[in-house]
């Protein structure tokens, strides 16, 4: 089935490469790990939220928007980048923020804030609490005047997953050059819009390869209907064939002590990752992720596997150890 897609606001600069991670493979003894490199989209620093924001910044324009209003946390990916976006196509932007001002200021806050973006705190710790108060701010600012497209945590919509809905047609043509016809995807989740983008693209192409799911956020039964939901509604949005229950989608649990919270596996599965192939994971998603597919391959996970690196740079310069030296 040919896929169809939305209007785009090209961002990114695709498609991002492949790597055969020879080194780490050998070390983890899987001959055929591959690392699809998200984490070099090319726009902000922004990681896998660019290939989101094409898509979202496309509609909020198609909707004659003025200005964007997005939420997350003091140290979101997704805050920043938008910032970024929206910047570049002429909109103004708001952060819905979830707690208190930190100190110090985190790096994707700081370069938010840098660009013209304007930061608003909820006041309270829990994440959900940027829902209300961002549908209050939105009708705030409409009722000045202004017209308000709103972001959800993570770009987790529809529309915001078609980005992802078309990178799976990009892993199979690259996988397709190495000879493989089919690979385990390995693929962090938070909100869920980027595997649901993926799920959504995979069944479009008829392409039933095992779909692995790291939840770094919520219990995996959640996580799993999330990612369904959003597969669905990015599927009903263009056109394509559906996720069904034929889909070959597991998920893991890669929370540790809980979201955002440190976790010593991580830490030991970045340091695996930066000293045998350079790459840069970050404590909150990515490093969590590896650290279940580190376990998923002790317990007998075979390759072709593809660890999908969704970014977080930013995140992981935040947590990198200071070190004084007089």
């Amino acid at each position: 089935m040919a896929l169809s897609t939305p209007e785009r606001f090209p961002l990114a600069f695709l498609p991002t490469p492949l790597q055969h991670a020879d080194r780490l493979g050998a070390r983890l003894g899987v001959e055929q790990l591959f690392i699809k490199r998200d984490d070099l989209t090319g726009f902000s620093l922004g990681g896998n939220k660019v290939r989101k924001l094409e898509f979202l910044i496309a509609d909020a324009l198609s909707q004659d928007a003025d200005t964007i209003l997005v939420m997350g946390g003091p140290k979101s990916n997704l805050c920043q980048a938008t910032a970024d976006a929206a910047r570049v196509a002429g909109l103004a932007c708001e952060l819905v923020l979830y707690g208190d001002r930190p100190t110090p200021v985190p790096v994707n806050l700081a370069l938010a804030e840098a660009n013209g973006a304007v930061a608003r705190f909820t006041g309270e710790a829990e994440r959900s609490s940027v829902d209300v108060y961002a549908k209050q701010r939105a009708a705030a600012l409409e009722s000045d005047g202004h017209r308000v497209y709103v972001i959800p945590r993570g770009g987790a919509t529809a529309v915001g997953a078609v980005g992802y809905h078309r990178a799976a047609a990009e892993i199979v043509a690259q996988l397709s050059e190495q000879g493989l016809e089919t690979a385990s995807l390995f693929i962090c989740v938070g909100s869920g819009g980027t595997l649901g983008g993926v799920a959504s693209g995979m069944a479009a192409l008829g392409a039933c390869w095992p779909l692995i799911g790291a939840s770094v956020s919520r219990e995996c039964d959640e996580a799993r209907s999330q990612v369904l939901a959003i597969a669905g509604g990015c599927a009903r949005l263009l056109g394509t064939e559906e996720p069904t229950q034929k889909l070959s989608l597991a998920m893991v649990d890669a929370r540790g002590p809980g979201y955002g919270e440190a976790w010593s596996e991580a830490s030991t599965a970045a340091d695996l990752a930066r000293r045998n192939e350079g790459l840069i994971l970050d404590p909150v998603y990515t490093a969590k992720a590896f650290a279940a597919l580190v376990h998923m391959i002790d317990g007998g996970l075979e390759g072709p596997v593809v660890f999908w690196h969704t970014g977080g740079t930013t995140t992981a310069i935040d947590a990198a150890p200071r070190r004084d030296f007089q």
